[in-house]
């Protein structure tokens, strides 16, 4: 994979949607909703001091109709920029 985003940007890619429920109950594609969580997976050039603690690999929390999503081979992926981000999560 060779993208860079340009400016303020993130690409993010998307975490696994959970299937089961914890009782067991299996949820169909349909009823799903797309994942508010990602992993960055590259930094644009242009990083503002505020945005220096964001680094490849952080799990990120993103708002829930942001970004644009592109494909890159065969994965789905979102570009957002650095204020669609709203935290990082910590392990």
């Amino acid at each position: 994979m060779n993208f860079k985003p340009l400016g303020k940007r993130v690409l993010v890619e998307r975490l696994e949607e959970e299937t089961k429920t914890s009782s067991g109950i299996i949820i169909p594609d349909n009823a799903k909703e797309k994942p508010l969580m990602g992993v960055i997976k590259a930094i644009g050039g242009k990083v503002s001091e505020e945005c220096q603690c964001l680094k490849e690999g952080d799990t990120v929390v993103f708002g829930k109709y942001k970004g644009s999503e592109i494909k890159i081979d065969n994965k789905e992926f979102i570009v957002l920029d650095f204020e669609d981000i709203l935290g990082i999560m910590s392990k």
